[in-house]
């Protein structure tokens, strides 16, 4: 249960604070984590098993500290290069614990911290700004508490979803109408599913009265979307920190090991075991040798009856002086150069995304071999690999091609009596106001201007003033297409869509929509248009 802004009510239950980690380490975990990861390798684990035979007496032929210390200057190296990574995470984390958000008390917004951002809490976000916890949706400034919002951190879509508050909160406008909202959320258990959510929101008085309402996903907006064409919104808070969906999904990252590592692991096992062939063989020989030739050997002041315990010593005395079969140096390499290449991804701009101001970004230097390693991707579809751009460049409407740009020798001429070729889209237009192809395009350019789900950005920047947010880059390009014939789309709200025709606004009521599918291959919008007909597209 949760109670609207009512933070001592809601202390009982022990939330969940809205700080979040996601770092690898921290101060008490670091070393046991650390070391069971470097020990993992067999290389290193080989190089300690040759340190601890080192520190027998009577076994080692050489220091002591022969292995011991490199293979300690290697953890060192990793360590610090582990520690480096995980406190740009730490610091990623700061930032974003440290971001700014507005909360109510009493009557009026104060900014906070996210991480003093606690359940029940009622927040203010304004438009291109990150949703800092899971909240439900009371009110915004558009019609009917509907918002718009991008989910690409959380599902990777960059079109914008439509979010809807109730239509008994959608009219607490003010902060002091807001502030008087009384009651509590009854919400299902913290989960991962980022498309369900089940929950009541139980009214006690106020502007409201005593009622209940139930809630699903439309009203819910996750932590981590960010709100887009929406002014404000006025939301309660109902998860926060490691409770929201977005870091319920965020699972502990596991040990990886890379292709290379992988192969070396293998080849570190196949060259231990010859080493240890060789070392067996070498203390055989030892044997016989000494077995041979002992009355020569008697200044060495050998022991009698213990040649299996000599033969052993002998075992590990040859296991230490072939060590280097297994180069140490090898370990050392290949951490150093595994984080130059991801210094090289960072600063390669052949990788810069210039349109999003988007550097390369190596979250981590463990892996970056394994991009030299791909054989084959798997793709849905084409806009994964490709550009995914699309223009609308030509069409067909009653027989005749119009194009946006055409060639001389394509351009349209009368042979025989009938139309032969493609017309521009300047003559287009001129077409638009000839009677007799006048009901024709107009129904073609509607139809394109109103039958879809886009939703249109208001930028200064844009073509008309308007970016257009849509499912998919085709749809997109259908409603710009008709904006070249001054069929403007520029305005959705609920239950209705504005189109400028000629300079002309007119509204769409929109009645129903079946969106596309896969089986259907199209959409279809049940329209009733200015002229009071009602027309299926």
């Amino acid at each position: 249960m949760v109670h609207i802004g009512n933070r001592e009510s809601n202390a009982q239950y022990k939330y969940k604070h809205n700080k979040v980690s996601t770092a690898k380490y921290n101060i008490a975990t670091f070393l046991p984590k650390f070391l069971f990861e470097q020990f993992s390798k067999y290389a290193n684990l080989f190089f300690l098993f040759t340190g601890c035979i080192q520190q027998l007496n009577g076994v080692s032929p050489t220091s002591r500290w022969t292995t011991i210390v490199p293979l300690a200057v290697v953890l060192a190296a990793t360590a610090v290069k582990e520690l480096a990574e995980d406190m740009k995470r730490h610091r990623s984390d700061s930032d974003m614990n440290k971001s700014s958000a507005r909360v109510l008390v009493g009557t009026t917004f104060e900014e906070r911290a996210w991480r003093d951002v606690l359940v029940g809490d009622i927040v203010r976000v304004e438009n291109k700004e990150a949703i800092p916890a899971d909240i439900v949706i009371l009110s915004s400034s558009e019609p009917e508490g509907i918002c718009y919002i991008e989910t690409s951190n959380l599902d990777g879509e960059t079109n914008l979803k439509v979010k809807q508050g109730l239509p008994e909160t959608a009219q607490l406008l003010t902060p002091s109408d807001i502030g008087e909202l009384r009651g509590h959320l009854k919400t299902e258990l913290p989960n991962d599913s980022l498309y369900t959510f089940e929950g009541t929101l139980v009214s006690e008085g106020g502007r409201i009265g005593f009622k209940e309402f139930s809630l699903d996903p439309t009203q819910v907006l996750l932590r981590g979307a960010i709100l887009r064409n929406t002014d404000w919104i006025y939301a309660v808070v109902v998860f926060t920190g490691h409770d929201t969906k977005l870091m319920r999904n965020a699972t502990a990252a596991p040990i990886k090991r890379t292709n290379v590592e992988k192969t070396t692991n293998r080849q570190i096992i196949f060259l231990f075991i010859i080493l240890l062939l060789l070392a067996v063989l070498s203390a055989l020989g030892s044997q016989v040798l000494t077995s041979r030739n002992r009355d020569q050997l008697a200044y060495l002041l050998l022991p009698e009856g213990e040649g299996a315990k000599t033969f052993v010593k002998n075992i590990l005395t040859f296991i230490i002086l072939y060590n280097n079969l297994i180069p140490i140096s090898l370990i050392v390499t290949m951490e150093v150069v595994k984080f130059q290449q991801a210094q090289l991804i960072n600063a390669d701009l052949d990788m810069y995304d210039e349109s999003s101001d988007t550097p390369a970004l190596a979250r981590t230097s463990s892996l970056v071999e394994e991009l030299g390693q791909i054989e084959y991707i798997f793709s849905d579809k084409t806009g994964t690999l490709t550009c995914n751009i699309m223009e609308f460049r030509q069409c067909s409407i009653g027989g005749i091609m119009y194009s946006d740009v055409v060639e001389a020798g394509k351009r349209a001429r009368v042979v025989n009596g009938e139309v032969v070729g493609q017309y521009d889209f300047t003559q287009l237009k001129e077409h638009m106001q000839e009677n007799e192809r006048n009901t024709l395009l107009f129904e073609f350019f509607q139809l394109l201007a109103t039958c879809h789900t886009v939703i249109p950005e208001h930028q200064d920047d844009a073509a008309n003033g308007i970016e257009y947010q849509a499912s998919s880059p085709d749809e997109a390009a259908l409603v710009k297409g008709a904006s070249l014939i001054d069929f403007i789309f520029h305005t959705r709200k609920p239950r209705s869509i504005t189109v400028s025709v000629m300079g002309v606004d007119k509204e769409y009521e929109v009645l129903n929509i079946n969106e596309f599918n896969s089986t259907r291959k199209r959409m279809s919008a049940v329209l009733r248009c200015p002229d009071g007909s009602i027309k299926l597209y």
